[in-house]
């Protein structure tokens, strides 16, 4: 009869216990992100916004719900460690495929499910056209993924002759779904890089199990009656994840630069500048909006190009304001893409700063060189195919145009002085009358001694001598 009534106790015990667990089950949250596309700028806003939702909402899991051929680098990187970093366990569903930057992101999720016939790997960096990169590029993904598979530990397995240890995922096959070089017996020959399928990956550590829809993962997880909520991006993410992509970012420099060149070769307010404007907005507004860009980020930024300008409208040569607003320039937009706090930068990834100094040099350089090309289209080639987009005709007397005095032809070969800094164009001093001239060499200053050389569009071309 004791045996009995102990034996009912135990029942109930375990009833109750099954009744809270099924009742933390119900309250429990788990929140899926979807990627179904390269990853890329947007994928990582998504991420991002994603991660403190499911924070907000203290959420118990999160999935991964993961479909791609792989994506840019940089962006697989910020989101593995976003993972890795994550306070909430995440796990991740591949649909189908997880190959390059999908095999890095997998791999640093706490457990890993696949649907039957799926694969990973394939982690090799290739460019836009599908060759491989150079091995400088191929050896950080290597680390990369090697120091993933790393993070998730060892496992020790105790028996009685003997304690086993091993790795939960061996970083030496991540090593080989980036490098064709490594051989494992067994596993992969050298020569070809390496890619699991869903079978394969479970029986070398690269899936805890096999799942044909997100319900069977939430059962695997232990969250079978948890509620299911799904990240759905807004407009804005997609606008900003667009805006905020490296590629648009350097033409956005390059439109800011090319801008302020060409409205330097005219006089007034224009399109140029217009344009320059207008891309200075896209390039800060996002960065703005989500606190990258902070106020004096923008306000340095402004006050380099208000240098660079009164380097070459007020001081003659090129000196401290130049090369000060070059420098200010360059550390504004940098800046701009960090997430640092003022010149705090303890929380910001060394690859990241890298990342965005390459995006605006690439930018500048860019926008040099472009400009370079079309001022020779606009300014300096009448012939050119954008010739007609400017205006190339001067109005010489020897050409006909009358609207000054000719009596100004009799003057080339007189000497004078300046009578205002000439940069380049300014007042000379004649036989106690003024005229309009311009230096033909450089910048001429004040009170020094000219020659008129020739005479064009109503002004005195002077030489200093």
């Amino acid at each position: 009869m004791q045996k009995l009534k102990y034996l009912l106790m135990m029942l109930l015990v375990i009833n109750i216990t099954n009744a809270q667990k099924n009742a933390v089950n119900d309250s429990s949250i788990v929140y899926r992100l979807p990627i179904f596309s390269n990853i890329n700028s947007t994928s990582w806003v998504h991420t991002q916004n994603a991660f403190d939702e499911a924070q907000e909402l203290k959420a118990n899991a999160i999935i991964l719900h993961l479909n791609t051929y792989g994506g840019e680098v940089v962006f697989a990187d910020s989101i593995r460690t976003k993972i890795l970093n994550s306070n909430i366990p995440v796990y991740v569903f591949i649909d189908n495929n997880a190959a390059s930057a999908g095999a890095l992101i997998s791999i640093a999720a706490k457990k890993i499910y696949m649907r039957p016939g799926a694969n990973i790997g394939a982690a090799t960096v290739v460019n836009q056209t599908g060759e491989q990169m150079p091995d400088k590029y191929q050896s950080y993904m290597r680390s990369t993924i090697r120091a993933t598979a790393e993070a998730q530990g060892k496992d020790t397995l105790i028996t009685d002759n003997d304690t086993i240890v091993k790795w939960i995922r061996n970083p030496q096959i991540a090593e080989a779904m980036v490098d064709d070089r490594i051989s494992i017996p067994g596993i992969i020959d050298s020569g070809k890089v390496l890619t699991f399928t869903t079978l394969e990956a479970i029986e070398h550590g690269f899936c805890d199990g096999q799942a044909n829809d997100l319900e069977e993962v939430q059962t695997l997880i232990g969250f079978k009656n948890a509620k299911l909520v799904s990240f759905k991006p807004s407009i804005y993410d997609g606008i900003k994840g667009f805006l905020t992509s490296p590629i648009l970012s350097g033409i956005l420099i390059l439109i800011i630069i090319g801008g302020i060149y060409f409205e330097m070769q005219s006089p007034g307010i224009g399109f140029p500048i217009l344009a320059s404007l207008f891309a200075a907005v896209l390039y800060f507004a996002p960065l703005y909006l989500d606190g990258l860009a902070a106020n004096w980020e923008i306000i340095i930024f402004i006050i380099g190009i208000g240098l660079i300008a009164a380097e070459i409208f007020i001081i003659p040569g090129f000196g401290l304001a130049g090369i000060s607003g070059i420098i200010l320039t360059i550390t504004g937009l940098t800046l701009s893409l960090l997430d640092n706090v003022v010149f705090d930068f303890q929380g910001v990834n060394p690859s990241d700063f890298t990342r965005a100094f390459a995006i605006v040099m690439s930018g500048l350089l860019g926008g040099v060189i472009l400009t370079l090309y079309l001022g020779s289209k606009f300014v300096g080639n009448p012939n050119g195919p954008l010739a007609k987009l400017s205006l190339n005709t001067s109005q010489d007397i020897n050409k006909g145009y009358l609207s000054v005095d000719a009596s100004y032809k009799n003057m080339i070969g007189k000497h004078g002085s300046s009578y205002t800094d000439l940069r380049p164009s300014g007042k000379i001093l004649i036989d106690d009358e003024l005229y309009d001239a311009r230096a033909m060499e450089g910048y001429i200053e004040k009170n020094e001694n000219v020659k008129i050389i020739s005479y064009s569009s109503g002004q005195l071309n002077v030489r200093k001598i």
